[in-house]
């Protein structure tokens, strides 16, 4: 594999993004912009219904974000007219034909310049709707590649998927593409077609039934994750995002195309600066409630590796993967992870948010420092409910009794301690396959990326993805709790 220069590629060329209000595309968007200001065009693709909306939300949801004010130093004054000229926002919509781009003078302006296409748009909810996660993660990669097709000057299509697409597998997992039709426990059956005219029926029905939209929502997401168990994916977000890797697999037919693989997603490690984020991530909801005193105990085996990857890490990944395989005719997969190279333990994750709340504790809306212990963490679900039981379920059950004597009196401590329990369950119910996961992921291709990049590019150092040079109790305690508490939980 020979690399060229990296931001000599990115010269002169128009990128298409879709998901561009998405984390990971905001940082590819601020990197490309502060790098290779002569790229030609960057198209992005928002969620909006005309192109008025697309340019408030590009304003408000990306460009006017604290992540771009490395390049608001930059260019002072001048931003605003050199975005104009990079930038143009795209009102669409993935889960429609053609990404639902209905200005036919765009359309075919994208389809005549466009070098590379970067699909970053997805539902990231574990329990998301099922007929939403379908329309996005499955059908909308499908559109993607269709649209893709019909762009003449294409290099590369860029797909961004998950790791965990390999469900609850265990050893070593390996960078292998999902066979169509393929369910991860043996079950037959798995075909997208089916699946799409399920949703269809069952949103028919329950219009029919005049359902209403709370109970159309619940339905939906109960759907999802049924199939999802049934095919031995562990929720609807990773068996949607499979079937979407199932598709573009299956009918890419001679399209350039990378689908890249990241872990658990964390905060910026370097750039444009540490410790950057959006959004409540897998490890971050546990962190949420034990900072705030809600999160006392968990199912987790503290011996479980969690493979966490910081977003700038990703990004850098995607731009050499990018340039490596432009105009070559093949399928490419990376994993972008740490579980092999430099492996965190749920155990070291837990010590980390004791330090740090220990020395630097939550001030809740009372003015009053939150005092943390160290949570207890359950390797067995029969100990857990039986510490459940003893902790709080009795507990409140008292409290109930107590405040219907009392008139209701202590009816703010019930909804505490019931909110306290429901919270706990949520986070065990979700997280478990996570917590719990026997799985390494293997990424012996992305390490032949990462040794082109050094060997070809004198500028290689620019984009680094290497987790060995990440000191994990260091990136939690300065960079990414304290990331997390400004821009999160602020």
């Amino acid at each position: 594999m020979e690399l060229g220069s990296i931001v000599e590629f990115l010269e002169n060329k128009s990128i298409l993004v879709t998901g561009a209000t998405g984390f990971l595309a905001k940082i590819f968007v601020e990197k490309i912009l502060r790098i290779q200001p002569n790229v030609k065009k960057l198209f992005l693709l928002l969620r909006a219904a005309d192109t008025k909306s697309a340019t408030q939300r590009l304003h408000n949801e990306v460009l006017g974000k604290e992540l771009f004010r490395v390049l608001r130093d930059k260019w002072g004054s001048n931003l605003n007219s050199f975005i104009s000229e990079k930038v143009t926002p795209i009102p669409g919509d993935i889960s429609c034909e053609n990404l639902g781009v209905t200005n036919l003078n765009l359309r075919e302006e994208i389809w005549r310049e466009v070098d590379v296409i970067l699909n970053l748009a997805a539902t990231t909810k574990f329990d998301e709707r099922y007929d939403v996660a379908l329309g996005i993660n499955t059908l909308g990669a499908s559109h993607v590649l269709n649209f893709s097709k019909k762009c003449v000057k294409l290099k590369m299509l860029l797909h961004v998927s998950t790791a965990y697409v390999s469900g609850e597998r265990e050893g070593l997992i390996l960078e292998s593409p999902l066979k169509m039709g393929k369910a991860l426990n043996g079950a037959s059956g798995l075909d997208v077609d089916k699946e799409k005219k399920l949703v269809e029926e069952g949103l028919n029905e329950l219009n029919e039934l005049q359902a209403t939209e709370e109970t159309i929502s619940l339905t939906m997401k109960e759907l999802g994750m049924k199939r999802a168990l049934m095919y031995g994916w562990p929720n609807t977000y990773v068996f949607t995002k499979a079937m979407g890797e199932m598709l573009l697999g299956q009918f890419k037919e001679n399209l350039p195309l990378v689908i890249l693989r990241p872990t658990i997603i964390t905060s910026t490690y370097m750039e444009p600066f540490s410790g950057w984020i959006e959004g409540i991530r897998t490890i971050d909801s546990v962190l949420a409630g034990y900072c705030k005193g809600k999160l006392t105990c968990l199912l987790a085996d503290p011996e479980c590796i969690l493979d966490a990857i910081p977003g700038d890490m990703v990004v850098n990944c995607m731009i050499v993967a990018m340039v490596a395989h432009a105009n070559q005719p093949c399928e490419m997969i990376y994993q972008v992870g740490s579980s092999l190279k430099n492996p965190l333990k749920v155990l070291d994750i837990h010590d980390f948010f004791f330090k740090y709340f220990h020395e630097n504790p939550w001030i809740n809306k009372d003015g009053k420092a939150v005092k943390v212990s160290k949570l207890i963490l359950f390797s067995t679900t029969f100990v857990f409910h039986g510490y459940l039981a003893v902790r709080y379920m009795l507990p409140l059950k008292v409290l109930q009794f107590l405040n219907f004597l009392l008139c209701q009196i202590l009816r703010g401590m019930c909804t505490d301690h019931n909110r306290k329990i429901k919270l706990l369950m949520y986070l065990v119910e979700l997280y478990k396959p996570y917590l719990f996961f026997k799985g390494i992921f293997d990424d012996l291709n992305t390490d032949k990326l990462r040794l082109a990049a050094t060997e070809s590019s004198s500028k290689a150092d620019l984009f680094y993805f290497d987790p060995k040079c990440i000191d994990w109790e260091d990136y939690f305690i300065n960079i990414h709790i304290p990331g997390l508490l400004k821009y999160v939980l602020k």
